[in-house]
């Protein structure tokens, strides 16, 4: 396996990057425009909007952390990964014929099904695809393609909006073209890595062989997932701040303009000075940008906010994938990034929910003090790994 690898990103980093982008093209069409969809024209609040996207993560972690499993025990990570991304392509433009909330939330969890089952066989393969001395600087070269994905999307929808071309669900069906086009890349551009039948066939050991170390970074995740609530209340926290509904996709634009640019240096710096400083960093801003959104007052604040928030991505995506896999062996691998990704998945529809209640009943600024307050004790965690290590 060592023997194979190239010191460049080579042609799976690339190719699973352009099949990011245009998941994220789809995706990020619809996106920013969601929970302004929700409120004022279904008519849910901002509890519900938590539920579902909390649902919708939490469905999607269960699912990746058997997706992962089973691409240690088969010989290829690729049908997954394809499996993964046709489905999510086929439901997402599906909000397009909503008419409630709740058929929103059922769409959701459908979405999240094909992300479900991609994500760990593709991140595995991208970890196996290079060499471990420039992990943290694929895994953010990947998350950088992925970052300017949602940089085109919501241009794309404001064009269209703007401009009067068609109305918000014809938006929403449009997304389908970028999605079919992410399908037939990963078909055609994925090469699969080939690997020994490493794994037990008697039957699914999904703790044992990751050790404790795993485990103690596992339980540092999840907590600072807690707090970790969806991106859904930073853009109404951006609408209550007077960022018109028309400019949402252009603020989620920018955002995604900084995690794109910052995604690649971001995992670098995690192969320079180690993973969990770098992580740690990225907590304590993720913390600042929170206090802001609760102290906020204005537009221009908003607008800043979210350009700083985006670093925190650049700072963590890159880092804590490659964290994963450098803390387990290849034959482990894709278990591994499925117990990561349910960690997130299991923290997300608590996190959602739980921040949209101390919304509704005490207001948007303790809630995002509530967030920084996990994200702090989450930085403190890492501090102690670090240290017991």
């Amino acid at each position: 396996m060592a023997d194979s690898r190239r010191p460049g990103l080579g042609r799976n980093v690339y190719a699973l990057a352009a099949v990011s982008f245009l998941t994220d093209v789809s995706s990020e069409m619809i996106y920013p425009l969601l929970p302004i969809f929700l409120t004022t024209v279904l008519g849910a609040n901002a509890s519900f909007i938590g539920a579902i996207e909390g649902a919708a993560e939490t469905t999607a972690a269960l699912l990746k952390l058997a997706s992962g499993w089973l691409s240690d025990r088969m010989r290829a990570r690729k049908p997954l990964v394809v499996v993964g991304y046709a489905i999510a392509s086929a439901m997402r433009p599906l909000v397009a014929i909503a008419q409630s909330a709740m058929q929103v939330l059922i769409i959701r969890v459908s979405d999240r099904v094909g992300r479900g089952i991609r994500n760990p066989p593709r991140d595995a393969l991208i970890a196996e695809s290079v060499d471990a001395s420039i992990r943290g600087r694929a895994f953010g070269f990947h998350r950088a393609a992925d970052h300017a994905g949602g940089v085109v999307g919501p241009l794309i929808a404001f064009g269209v909006l703007t401009w009067h071309w068609a109305e918000l669900r014809t938006v929403f069906w449009l997304a389908a073209i970028p999605g079919v086009l992410s399908v037939l890349v990963v078909i055609f551009g994925v090469k699969e890595i080939p690997r020994a039948m490493t794994a037990s066939r008697e039957g699914p050991d999904l703790t044992q062989p990751l050790g404790g170390q795993f485990w103690r970074v596992m339980l540092v995740i999840f907590l600072f997932t807690l707090g970790n609530s969806t991106d859904a209340f930073l853009l109404l926290r951006a609408h209550q701040l007077g960022v018109p509904v028309a400019l949402a996709p252009i603020l989620w634009a920018a955002l995604h303009v900084v995690k794109s640019l910052s995604s690649t240096p971001g995992g670098a710096l995690s192969d320079r000075i180690g993973r969990r400083p770098t992580l740690i960093a990225g907590w304590l801003l993720y913390a600042a940008v929170y206090v802001g959104f609760a102290v906020a007052a204005t537009a221009w604040q908003a607008w800043a906010l979210f350009a700083v928030y985006g670093i925190y991505f650049g700072l963590t995506e890159g880092s804590e994938r490659a964290l994963i896999a450098d803390l387990v062996g290849v034959e482990r691998r894709g278990t591994a990034f499925g117990w990561y990704n349910l960690a997130i998945g299991l923290g997300a529809l608590p996190a959602s929910i739980l921040f949209g209640y101390v919304w509704d009943h005490v207001g948007a600024p303790s809630a995002f003090v509530m967030g920084a307050g996990f994200a702090v004790a989450a930085s403190l965690g890492m501090m102690l790994v670090r240290k017991s290590s």
